[in-house]
């Protein structure tokens, strides 16, 4: 399932990413625009607004919480969202790409010292060339979404 997520959910698409979802999040675009996408390339638009959600017909998803983990919940419940947590942070967080795993050596430059130093392995994103890893953000990261889904994590 793929999502086109309205200027107003920006948050929402943030959290959907980290879920592994490809989830397009324009900022700033005209109803049209986000129609056109949802409709040409066969993605759900996630909205707050009543008269975009009833123009998108069976390809709208109006949300109605105002809280970020409120929105996420309403959305997973919506659309029967089941992601396998082997997905969760396979996104850019930032632009949607897929992540690629990256060799070490490759992305030294790119990190602090203390960074390359601790870490061993790394993913890149071959839109943006944003450099990710398995630190105590991710961490933190996984276990929100744990909290917000209602899963328990490994052990």
């Amino acid at each position: 399932m793929r999502f086109v997520v309205d200027t107003m959910l920006g948050r929402l698409a943030h959290w959907l990413r980290a879920m592994g979802y490809d989830t397009l999040c324009l900022g700033p675009a005209d109803d049209r625009r986000l129609l056109q996408l949802a409709l040409g390339e066969d993605r759900i638009l996630v909205t707050r607004d009543v008269r975009l959600a009833r123009l998108a017909e069976a390809r709208g998803c109006l949300i109605r919480a105002a809280e970020v983990d409120d929105q996420l919940l309403e959305t997973v419940e919506k659309l029967g969202l089941a992601p396998p947590e082997a997905e969760w942070l396979s996104r850019c967080l930032e632009c949607n790409a897929r992540l690629e795993p990256r060799a070490k050596d490759e992305v030294k430059k790119l990190l602090p010292e203390r960074i390359f130093g601790a870490e061993s392995e790394f993913m890149g994103c071959p839109g943006c060339g944003r450099v990710y890893w398995a630190g105590s953000h991710a961490d933190r990261m996984l276990a929100r979404l744990r909290q917000m889904l209602g899963r328990k994590g490994p052990g």
